[in-house]
């Protein structure tokens, strides 16, 4: 019978074969002598080769072999009898005393004449592992105590899907691309994000990139020296430095030029700014989350995106569904926004009617979420009652196929005429038609077809006076 501490020392192919596996091996005789072991088991116990050949590998004391401790001895162990230990997760001793978590997988070796030769051991650390899965468990907790505050509403499988995205990035410090419509809450998705990532202690930076000039959002990105430029009357620090150790929310990405998309590129491959006007580099450690309405991908095939910068930023994409492909969520945020409601003023409304709610779950909600927010803010306004009724909710809910520029001159029914032109009344409509009619509250409420009782509520929500 040919040793099999002969076997891998004159072969050159088996070394380097065992050497270039990602799991730690090591090989034992039938003694139970370790005889070998590959650099990842070397990096996994803390013992070289050299410290551990030719003991027994009971140095390692792994706790969970056969379901019992580490034997005294091979024979005891049990390898021999069955052949094979099955992948079993357990701990070992590090050379420097602490325990690891490891799964621990054993074969035997045998030769042609089916006589045991040796043993061949693999070991997976699992400590990255059971982190992220810590990670996981502690972002999950927190993620629920966010739901409980009305952070994020939903029990949709499309959304449940989102939750696990948020869930899965808390184990990860990689850049956040969010995509959806407008409305969809983009913004309360990356709070989210940031709320339970490792970074939940340091800043969350926000800033909406189609509010501002290129020279502007250049000035509000990476800030500026004085003198930079007129009017820069002293150095300020941008919104890359202010969320420093943080997160940044860059909205609506798609709306960049391509001069600010190479100066992103720039801060995404090197970790640093420059403020404008300055040539000293600025070491920045931030993770960065984008989001748009738009598709990307098509800026990106027409050139009016970065291809570069499109996949640095999408590492980790998440896709935001329009309220229309979650309508199982739309009882569920009613509740909610009716609570934020009552919160807000003095009436106490219980809910909504089932026909009312047929009529919201009916609908197409193009402007999604902060469509229904609008929506159920009008219903408080109009609502007499403990309930919202059809008639509480906008026009354009009721009869999505009016036009509500010229919905006067339709016919529309009797228990929705009253808010017939609701949808144009603003703070300064109100005041200015308050001053046309002499502060005369029914007359405005004649013009606007609304309620005495509502423009009153209008004036106090929008903290209007109730005379000059």
């Amino acid at each position: 019978m040919k040793d099999i501490t002969l076997e891998i020392d004159n072969s050159e192919f088996l070394k380097i074969l065992l050497e270039s596996m990602g799991n730690g091996v090591f090989i034992l005789d039938t003694h139970g002598r370790i005889i070998f072991c590959n650099p990842v088991m070397e990096k996994i116990t803390g013992y070289s080769l050299k410290e551990i050949k030719g003991k027994s590998c009971q140095i390692l004391n792994f706790t969970r072999c056969f379901d019992q401790d580490c034997p005294t001895g091979l024979k005891d162990c049990g390898i021999l009898e069955f052949g094979k230990v099955e992948p079993t997760e357990c701990l070992l001793n590090h050379k420097n005393g602490h325990a690891l978590s490891v799964t621990k997988n054993a074969r035997v070796i045998k030769n042609r004449d089916n006589k045991v030769i040796g043993i061949v051991e693999t070991v997976t650390d699992l400590t990255a592992l059971k982190n992220a899965r810590l990670k996981m468990e502690e972002a999950t907790r927190r993620l629920g105590e966010l739901n409980r505050l009305g952070g994020i509403i939903a029990k949709s499988r499309v959304m449940q899907n989102v939750f696990s995205f948020i869930k899965a990035s808390a184990a990860s410090d990689v850049s956040i691309f969010i995509q959806g419509e407008s409305g969809t809450g983009k913004e309360l998705v990356a709070g989210a994000i940031h709320s339970i990532g490792e970074r939940r202690h340091k800043p969350l930076i926000t800033i909406n990139c189609s509010a501002l000039s290129e020279s502007l959002l250049e000035s509000e990105l990476f800030g500026h020296a004085k003198g930079a430029f007129t009017g820069a009357t002293q150095t300020r620090i941008g919104r890359f430095e202010m969320a420093d150790g943080g997160t940044i929310f860059l909205d609506e990405i798609g709306e960049i030029t391509p001069y600010i998309q190479v100066k992103l590129l720039r801060v995404l491959q090197q970790k640093e700014i420059e403020r404008v006007g300055e040539s000293k580099k600025r070491k920045i450690d931030i993770r960065i989350i984008t989001a748009t309405n738009k598709d990307l991908k098509s800026l990106v095939d027409a050139g009016l995106f970065r291809e570069d910068l499109y996949y640095r930023l999408k590492v980790f994409p998440i896709y935001l569904p329009p309220l229309r492909e979650r309508k199982e969520d739309i009882p569920l945020l009613v509740n909610h926004f009716i609570k934020i409601n009552n919160k807000k003023i003095t009436t106490r409304v219980k809910g909504i009617d089932s026909p009312a709610l047929k009529t919201l779950l009916d609908y197409s909600w193009p402007g999604n979420i902060r469509e229904l927010i609008n929506a159920i803010e009008h219903a408080f306004v109009l609502c007499s009652g403990r309930q919202i009724y059809i008639s509480d909710l906008p026009v354009e809910i009721i009869k999505p196929e009016a036009d509500p520029v010229c919905v006067e001159k339709k016919e529309i029914p009797s228990d929705v005429k009253k808010v017939r032109r609701f949808h144009s009344l603003n703070k300064d409509k109100l005041v200015e038609l308050l001053h046309d009619c002499d502060w005369n509250k029914a007359e405005v409420a004649r013009q606007v077809g609304l309620s005495r009782a509502s423009i009153w509520k209008y004036m106090k929500k929008w903290n209007i006076p109730m005379q000059p």
